[in-house]
């Protein structure tokens, strides 16, 4: 643990020393560089102490049963859980994803799945979800801004509550915001999954700090698409209840 990580345990950081699990489920036929964010997603567990799991080219039902199969598997775990990333790559739109037989999925069944009350292993342990997938077909061309813009209930006792709701310490992370799509290279993978691997695996810092940086980065970019600028940034939603440090 980073001697940044070490003085943040007083303000309350999640345990990482226990077990940290990967699932990748993706979709890598007819999405050309899906392959190349695989390997770098690879890379990245292993920079960070993940056990991985990966799993190509399911039906639309295959990503519910191979992230049912994750969940039972660490409620039978004999040694403890500290985190979990589940990466969901494929074609989609807002709320769903597209298995490789054309059918699709409610992105909020996969989420509700590992929630406090369905995942016991997890229950109060952080859980990232990361999604690269288009959520509708609009393109952001950019705004101008003026240079110089360019740039709850407090405890009486340290005793941990007896419960917690059922939707904390859970992180959803998207390539784009909704209605838009996500941009994907064909040789060089997804924009916004390489800048999260190169910002998770280089720097230090809490993840949502981390995600500032990849925010930051993809939204200083230009992106050309058939002779047209476009932008793109991620969208971050957080229930966390304490910081996450990865490294």
């Amino acid at each position: 643990m980073s001697s940044e990580a070490e003085q943040s345990t007083d303000q309350g950081a999640y345990d990482m020393s226990d077990a940290r699990l990967a699932l990748t489920l993706c979709i890598t036929k007819d999405r050309a560089g899906s392959e190349t964010d695989v390997k770098a997603l690879e890379h990245m567990y292993e920079v960070l102490g993940f056990k991985s799991t990966v799993r190509r080219n399911l039906p639309a039902k295959g990503f519910w049963e191979e992230l049912e199969k994750f969940r039972d598997d660490m409620d039978r775990m004999k040694d403890p859980v500290s985190c979990c990333f589940v990466v969901l790559m494929a074609h989609g739109e807002e709320g769903i994803l597209e298995g490789i037989d054309g059918n699709t999925i409610q992105l909020e069944e996969l989420f509700t799945m590992l929630t406090n009350k369905n995942c016991q292993a997890l229950r109060g342990k952080p859980k990232v979800f990361i999604v690269q997938a288009c959520r509708g077909d609009q393109k952001d061309t950019g705004e101008v801004v003026p240079p110089e813009e360019t740039g709850g209930t407090v405890l009486l006792s340290e005793e941990k509550p007896p419960k917690l709701p059922t939707y904390t310490d859970i992180l959803h992370v998207f390539a784009t915001v909704e209605g838009y799509i996500a941009y994907r290279h064909e040789e060089d993978g997804s924009f916004f999954i390489q800048t999260i691997v190169d910002v998770f695996t280089n720097m230090e810092g809490h993840i949502l700090d981390l995600l500032t940086e990849v925010t930051r980065r993809m939204a200083d970019a230009e992106l050309m698409e058939g002779g047209k600028l476009r932008k793109v940034n991620p969208e971050v939603q957080s229930t966390l209840r304490k910081l996450l440090y990865l490294r």
